[in-house]
Protein backbone atom coordinates (compact mmCIF):
# COMPACT_ATOMS: atom_id res chain seq x y z
CA UNK A 1 0.00 0.00 0.00
CA UNK A 2 1.85 3.28 -1.26
CA UNK A 3 1.00 6.63 0.28
CA UNK A 4 0.00 5.65 3.66
CA UNK A 5 0.63 9.08 4.95
CA UNK A 6 -2.44 10.41 3.40
CA UNK A 7 -4.27 7.67 5.70
CA UNK A 8 -2.15 8.71 8.59
CA UNK A 9 -3.35 12.43 7.77
CA UNK A 10 -6.47 11.85 8.57
CA UNK A 11 -6.09 9.98 11.58
CA UNK A 12 -3.75 12.43 13.20
CA UNK A 13 -6.62 15.30 11.96
CA UNK A 14 -9.03 12.90 13.92
CA UNK A 15 -7.13 12.05 17.08
CA UNK A 16 -6.60 15.97 17.40
CA UNK A 17 -9.85 17.25 16.90
CA UNK A 18 -11.45 14.56 18.73
CA UNK A 19 -11.77 15.60 22.26
CA UNK A 20 -13.87 18.85 20.78
CA UNK A 21 -16.03 16.48 18.76
CA UNK A 22 -19.72 17.75 18.37
CA UNK A 23 -19.30 21.12 20.34
CA UNK A 24 -22.30 22.98 18.35
CA UNK A 25 -22.39 25.96 21.45
CA UNK A 26 -20.02 28.58 20.06
CA UNK A 27 -20.01 30.47 23.51
CA UNK A 28 -18.83 26.76 25.08
CA UNK A 29 -16.67 26.14 22.46
CA UNK A 30 -14.57 29.30 23.17
CA UNK A 31 -14.75 29.19 26.92
CA UNK A 32 -12.89 25.85 26.20
CA UNK A 33 -10.22 26.89 23.87
CA UNK A 34 -9.77 30.42 25.51
CA UNK A 35 -5.86 30.90 26.47
CA UNK A 36 -4.88 27.69 24.96
CA UNK A 37 -1.60 28.20 22.83
CA UNK A 38 -2.82 24.93 20.93
CA UNK A 39 -6.50 23.32 20.97
CA UNK A 40 -5.60 20.33 19.11
CA UNK A 41 -5.31 17.22 21.93
CA UNK A 42 -7.29 18.66 24.82
CA UNK A 43 -5.90 16.37 27.47
CA UNK A 44 -9.61 16.64 29.10
CA UNK A 45 -12.71 15.52 27.02
CA UNK A 46 -15.32 18.27 25.89
CA UNK A 47 -17.11 16.45 23.74
CA UNK A 48 -20.88 16.59 25.24
CA UNK A 49 -21.86 12.94 24.01
CA UNK A 50 -18.83 10.70 24.40
CA UNK A 51 -15.79 10.64 26.34
CA UNK A 52 -13.03 8.67 24.93
CA UNK A 53 -9.11 9.06 26.16
CA UNK A 54 -7.15 11.50 24.37
CA UNK A 55 -5.44 10.36 21.17
CA UNK A 56 -7.92 7.78 20.61
CA UNK A 57 -10.07 8.07 16.98
CA UNK A 58 -13.99 8.96 16.68
CA UNK A 59 -15.96 6.29 15.07
CA UNK A 60 -15.38 7.93 11.46
CA UNK A 61 -11.99 7.50 11.91
CA UNK A 62 -12.50 4.35 13.46
CA UNK A 63 -13.87 2.26 10.37
CA UNK A 64 -10.98 3.34 8.20
CA UNK A 65 -8.87 1.73 11.09
CA UNK A 66 -11.11 -1.42 10.76
CA UNK A 67 -10.48 -1.06 6.86
CA UNK A 68 -6.55 -0.36 6.98
CA UNK A 69 -6.34 -3.60 9.41
CA UNK A 70 -8.78 -5.93 6.85
CA UNK A 71 -6.60 -4.93 4.42
CA UNK A 72 -3.53 -5.68 6.10
CA UNK A 73 -4.71 -9.49 6.95
CA UNK A 74 -6.32 -10.36 3.66
CA UNK A 75 -4.57 -12.47 1.64
CA UNK A 76 -6.72 -12.19 -1.41
CA UNK A 77 -7.67 -9.07 -3.58
CA UNK A 78 -11.50 -10.78 -3.50
CA UNK A 79 -11.69 -11.23 0.08
CA UNK A 80 -11.27 -7.89 1.19
CA UNK A 81 -15.08 -6.46 1.45
CA UNK A 82 -16.23 -10.02 2.77
CA UNK A 83 -13.45 -9.82 5.55
CA UNK A 84 -14.41 -5.84 6.09
CA UNK A 85 -17.91 -6.55 6.71
CA UNK A 86 -17.47 -9.53 9.64
CA UNK A 87 -14.76 -6.93 10.98
CA UNK A 88 -17.02 -4.30 11.32
CA UNK A 89 -19.36 -6.56 13.63
CA UNK A 90 -16.45 -7.55 15.85
CA UNK A 91 -14.91 -3.83 16.13
CA UNK A 92 -18.39 -2.32 16.04
CA UNK A 93 -21.18 -4.62 16.85
CA UNK A 94 -22.11 -7.04 20.06
CA UNK A 95 -19.41 -7.55 22.30
CA UNK A 96 -17.63 -4.32 21.56
CA UNK A 97 -17.13 -0.80 23.10
CA UNK A 98 -19.40 0.48 20.71
CA UNK A 99 -22.11 -1.73 21.53
CA UNK A 100 -22.05 -1.47 25.25
CA UNK A 101 -23.27 1.90 25.13
CA UNK A 102 -26.12 1.65 22.81
CA UNK A 103 -29.33 1.42 24.75
CA UNK A 104 -28.12 4.82 26.38
CA UNK A 105 -26.90 5.97 22.76
CA UNK A 106 -30.06 4.78 21.00
CA UNK A 107 -32.12 7.67 23.82
CA UNK A 108 -29.93 10.68 22.92
CA UNK A 109 -32.70 12.34 20.84
CA UNK A 110 -35.62 11.08 23.54
CA UNK A 111 -34.38 12.53 26.89
CA UNK A 112 -32.04 15.96 27.95
CA UNK A 113 -28.72 15.03 27.43
CA UNK A 114 -26.44 16.06 30.68
CA UNK A 115 -23.41 14.52 30.40
CA UNK A 116 -20.86 12.45 27.90
CA UNK A 117 -21.22 8.95 28.26
CA UNK A 118 -18.20 6.99 28.45
CA UNK A 119 -16.83 5.45 25.80
CA UNK A 120 -16.79 5.45 21.97
CA UNK A 121 -20.16 6.28 20.40
CA UNK A 122 -21.48 4.45 17.50
CA UNK A 123 -22.69 6.41 14.54
CA UNK A 124 -26.32 5.53 12.50
CA UNK A 125 -24.29 4.20 9.10
CA UNK A 126 -22.47 1.75 11.40
CA UNK A 127 -25.84 0.82 13.29
CA UNK A 128 -27.56 0.14 9.99
CA UNK A 129 -24.38 -1.63 7.95
CA UNK A 130 -24.71 -4.09 11.19
CA UNK A 131 -27.59 -5.07 10.69
CA UNK A 132 -27.85 -5.38 6.76
CA UNK A 133 -25.39 -7.36 7.26
CA UNK A 134 -26.74 -10.05 9.41
CA UNK A 135 -30.20 -9.57 7.77
CA UNK A 136 -27.81 -10.76 4.24
CA UNK A 137 -28.49 -8.17 2.30
CA UNK A 138 -25.89 -7.55 -0.50
CA UNK A 139 -25.33 -3.95 -0.41
CA UNK A 140 -25.13 -3.33 3.73
CA UNK A 141 -24.72 0.18 4.40
CA UNK A 142 -27.22 2.61 6.01
CA UNK A 143 -29.46 4.86 3.82
CA UNK A 144 -30.80 7.33 6.68
CA UNK A 145 -28.43 9.49 6.85
CA UNK A 146 -25.56 11.29 4.31
CA UNK A 147 -22.34 11.34 6.76
CA UNK A 148 -18.80 10.42 6.33
CA UNK A 149 -18.44 6.77 7.34
CA UNK A 150 -17.97 6.01 4.20
CA UNK A 151 -15.44 8.03 2.81
CA UNK A 152 -13.69 7.34 5.86
CA UNK A 153 -14.01 3.18 5.38
CA UNK A 154 -12.59 3.80 1.50
CA UNK A 155 -9.67 6.33 2.12
CA UNK A 156 -7.32 3.40 2.88
CA UNK A 157 -8.81 1.38 0.23
CA UNK A 158 -8.38 3.44 -2.13
CA UNK A 159 -4.78 3.93 -1.10
CA UNK A 160 -4.58 -0.24 -2.10
CA UNK A 161 -6.82 -0.24 -5.42
CA UNK A 162 -8.11 2.83 -7.44
CA UNK A 163 -10.43 1.18 -9.21
CA UNK A 164 -13.85 3.28 -8.73
CA UNK A 165 -16.02 0.24 -9.22
CA UNK A 166 -14.35 -1.30 -6.63
CA UNK A 167 -14.26 2.18 -4.29
CA UNK A 168 -17.91 2.69 -4.68
CA UNK A 169 -18.68 -1.19 -3.19
CA UNK A 170 -16.33 -0.06 -0.22
CA UNK A 171 -18.62 3.53 0.88
CA UNK A 172 -22.16 1.67 0.01
CA UNK A 173 -21.18 -1.35 2.10
CA UNK A 174 -21.49 1.39 5.13
CA UNK A 175 -23.36 4.59 3.62
CA UNK A 176 -25.78 3.19 0.25
CA UNK A 177 -27.10 6.22 -0.72
CA UNK A 178 -25.67 8.76 -4.38
CA UNK A 179 -25.09 11.48 -1.59
CA UNK A 180 -22.87 9.30 0.11
CA UNK A 181 -21.14 7.91 -2.99
CA UNK A 182 -20.42 10.93 -4.95
CA UNK A 183 -19.42 13.05 -2.21
CA UNK A 184 -16.74 10.44 -0.82
CA UNK A 185 -15.73 10.31 -4.73
CA UNK A 186 -15.15 13.70 -4.51
CA UNK A 187 -13.08 13.89 -2.00
CA UNK A 188 -10.75 10.65 -2.87
CA UNK A 189 -10.56 12.71 -6.42
CA UNK A 190 -9.86 16.08 -4.78
CA UNK A 191 -7.16 13.95 -2.53
CA UNK A 192 -5.55 12.36 -5.47
CA UNK A 193 -5.37 15.67 -6.94
CA UNK A 194 -3.38 16.58 -4.07
CA UNK A 195 -1.05 13.76 -3.98
CA UNK A 196 -0.29 14.04 -7.76
CA UNK A 197 1.16 17.44 -6.76
CA UNK A 198 -1.15 19.37 -9.00
CA UNK A 199 -1.18 23.08 -8.06
CA UNK A 200 -4.65 23.72 -7.42
CA UNK A 201 -6.30 20.06 -6.56
CA UNK A 202 -10.09 21.98 -5.73
CA UNK A 203 -10.40 24.01 -8.54
CA UNK A 204 -8.35 21.64 -10.70
CA UNK A 205 -11.33 19.03 -9.99
CA UNK A 206 -14.33 21.56 -10.70
CA UNK A 207 -12.38 22.19 -14.17
CA UNK A 208 -12.12 18.49 -14.85
CA UNK A 209 -15.49 17.52 -14.29
CA UNK A 210 -17.93 20.66 -14.90
CA UNK A 211 -19.79 18.58 -17.83
CA UNK A 212 -20.01 15.73 -15.83
CA UNK A 213 -23.47 15.11 -14.84
CA UNK A 214 -22.61 12.96 -12.10
CA UNK A 215 -20.70 15.51 -9.77
CA UNK A 216 -23.24 18.30 -11.14
CA UNK A 217 -24.52 18.88 -7.37
CA UNK A 218 -20.59 19.01 -5.59
CA UNK A 219 -19.15 21.23 -8.42
CA UNK A 220 -22.22 23.98 -7.84
CA UNK A 221 -21.58 23.34 -4.27
CA UNK A 222 -17.57 23.87 -4.59
CA UNK A 223 -18.56 27.35 -6.63
CA UNK A 224 -20.28 28.73 -3.56
CA UNK A 225 -17.43 27.66 -1.46
CA UNK A 226 -14.76 29.55 -3.74
CA UNK A 227 -17.32 32.47 -3.73
CA UNK A 228 -16.45 33.04 -0.08
CA UNK A 229 -12.87 32.46 -0.20
CA UNK A 230 -12.29 35.78 1.73
CA UNK A 231 -14.58 35.06 5.00
CA UNK A 232 -14.26 33.74 8.09
CA UNK A 233 -14.25 30.13 8.38
CA UNK A 234 -15.98 29.85 11.32
CA UNK A 235 -18.75 31.54 10.10
CA UNK A 236 -18.79 30.21 6.94
CA UNK A 237 -19.51 26.72 8.69
CA UNK A 238 -22.38 27.61 10.54
CA UNK A 239 -23.39 29.11 6.76
CA UNK A 240 -23.40 25.40 5.33
CA UNK A 241 -24.04 23.66 8.34
CA UNK A 242 -21.43 22.37 11.15
CA UNK A 243 -23.39 18.99 11.26
CA UNK A 244 -22.33 15.42 10.30
CA UNK A 245 -24.38 15.73 7.43
CA UNK A 246 -23.68 16.11 3.07
CA UNK A 247 -23.32 18.85 1.39
CA UNK A 248 -22.48 20.75 4.61
CA UNK A 249 -19.05 18.73 5.42
CA UNK A 250 -17.86 18.76 2.23
CA UNK A 251 -18.72 22.50 2.12
CA UNK A 252 -16.87 23.66 5.39
CA UNK A 253 -13.96 21.22 4.42
CA UNK A 254 -13.30 22.83 1.08
CA UNK A 255 -13.04 25.82 2.65
CA UNK A 256 -10.63 25.07 5.19
CA UNK A 257 -8.88 23.72 2.72
CA UNK A 258 -8.80 26.58 0.11
CA UNK A 259 -8.23 29.14 2.94
CA UNK A 260 -5.10 27.19 4.60
CA UNK A 261 -1.77 26.60 3.71
CA UNK A 262 -0.52 24.50 5.93
CA UNK A 263 -1.78 21.14 7.77
CA UNK A 264 -1.45 22.17 11.27
CA UNK A 265 -3.01 25.89 10.24
CA UNK A 266 -6.22 23.90 8.56
CA UNK A 267 -6.80 21.35 11.37
CA UNK A 268 -6.59 24.34 14.01
CA UNK A 269 -9.55 26.12 12.02
CA UNK A 270 -11.66 22.64 11.69
CA UNK A 271 -11.36 22.30 15.60
CA UNK A 272 -12.17 26.19 16.15
CA UNK A 273 -15.56 25.46 13.98
CA UNK A 274 -17.13 23.43 16.40
CA UNK A 275 -20.14 20.55 15.51
CA UNK A 276 -19.03 17.76 13.61
CA UNK A 277 -15.44 18.94 12.90
CA UNK A 278 -14.15 14.84 13.41
CA UNK A 279 -15.95 14.33 10.29
CA UNK A 280 -14.02 17.19 8.10
CA UNK A 281 -10.57 16.81 9.78
CA UNK A 282 -10.99 13.21 8.21
CA UNK A 283 -10.99 14.85 4.79
CA UNK A 284 -9.12 17.96 5.58
CA UNK A 285 -6.21 16.01 7.28
CA UNK A 286 -5.69 13.94 4.26
CA UNK A 287 -6.08 16.43 1.90
CA UNK A 288 -2.77 18.50 3.51
CA UNK A 289 -0.67 15.26 4.07
CA UNK A 290 -1.22 14.29 0.02
CA UNK A 291 -0.09 17.80 -1.18
CA UNK A 292 2.83 18.19 1.91
CA UNK A 293 3.82 14.63 3.73
CA UNK A 294 6.34 16.13 5.62
CA UNK A 295 3.62 18.81 7.05
CA UNK A 296 1.80 16.73 10.29
CA UNK A 297 3.17 17.74 13.49
CA UNK A 298 5.47 15.02 14.46
CA UNK A 299 4.20 15.78 18.44
CA UNK A 300 0.91 15.38 16.94
CA UNK A 301 1.13 11.92 15.40
CA UNK A 302 3.03 10.98 18.45
CA UNK A 303 -0.12 11.43 20.73
CA UNK A 304 -2.14 9.30 18.26
CA UNK A 305 -2.66 6.01 19.36
CA UNK A 306 -3.56 4.40 16.38
CA UNK A 307 -0.79 6.38 14.36
CA UNK A 308 1.78 4.01 15.96
CA UNK A 309 0.12 0.65 13.73
CA UNK A 310 0.12 2.83 10.88
CA UNK A 311 3.99 4.14 10.67
CA UNK A 312 5.35 0.20 11.60
CA UNK A 313 3.80 0.48 7.32
CA UNK A 314 5.04 3.57 5.86
CA UNK A 315 8.65 2.58 7.31
CA UNK A 316 8.80 -0.83 6.67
Amino acid sequence: MDNLHIFLGATVADAATRPLHWVYDPKKLKKYIKGKKEIAFLKKNKSPFYNIKTGNVSGYNDVGQVMFRTLLSSKKKKDVLKNFKKNVIKNFGPGSNYWKNLKLRKKYKKVKWKKPMNGPWIHQNILETIQNIKSKKIITGGTKVNESDGYCAALPYFLFNDKEKEIKKVIKSVANSRINEKYALSKLKIIDLANKKNRNPVQSFVKKYKKNKYFKDVITNIKKVLKLKNQNHILTVRKFGKACSYPGTFMGSIHAIITSNSYKSAITKTIKAGGCNCSRANFVGAYFAALKPESIPSHWVRRTLPAKNILKYINS
